[in-house]
């Protein structure tokens, strides 16, 4: 069996999970979460623990043990704490302004650039060039941050552009006479 599946799932307090023969479903004080279930896999919730099992000895039932593990943890993560990931805009008139469901970008463009959120996902902006993305599904805040981040990602030159508040841009040397 996967090493990651034969990790448990503590759930935390407030958190709990019900199981289905095609889904399994985790619920939260930030909300719910569903998964649809792979029939080579099975998961037990015993006084608050979710284990994992395979159904056979093949060889993709042992990778997707790991795989719905992973998954359900972080739902599980997603209905407790939530995620969130953190973008910086790097320039000279770059900005940022959350306004409702909406991202108003400043980008250098010649016009402005609106990004709307999708369900479940919100954003705001501390300052005019930090842009905080949340929600409690870890796939679609990445999947919002990296759109975001294509509208201008940053560039080799200067680091100009959208980046993620971790990210080290490695800068080239420019063209020598």
């Amino acid at each position: 069996m996967s090493r990651v599946a034969k990790m448990p799932i503590a759930l935390p307090a407030g958190a709990e999970a019900t199981i289905t023969d095609s889904a399994i479903t985790v619920k939260g004080p930030m909300g719910t979460m569903s998964q649809a279930l792979n029939g080579l896999v099975k998961i037990q919730n015993t006084n608050g623990t979710l284990t994992f099992d395979v159904a056979n000895d093949s060889r993709e039932a042992n990778a997707m043990s790991g795989t719905i593990r992973a998954l359900v943890n972080n739902m599980v993560t997603g209905v407790t704490k939530g995620f969130e990931r953190k973008l910086t805009l790097v320039g000279v008139g770059y900005r940022a302004k959350a306004d409702g469901n909406k991202l108003d970008l400043s980008l250098g463009f010649s016009h402005p650039v609106v990004h709307v959120m999708p369900a479940g996902v919100t954003c705001a902006t501390p300052t005019q060039t930090e842009i905080l993305i949340k929600g409690i599904d870890k796939q679609r805040v990445g999947q919002v941050a990296a759109e975001v981040r294509a509208y201008r990602s940053p560039e080799p030159y200067k680091g100009k552009g959208v980046r993620y508040a971790d990210e080290v841009v490695k800068l080239k040397e420019t063209k020598k006479k």
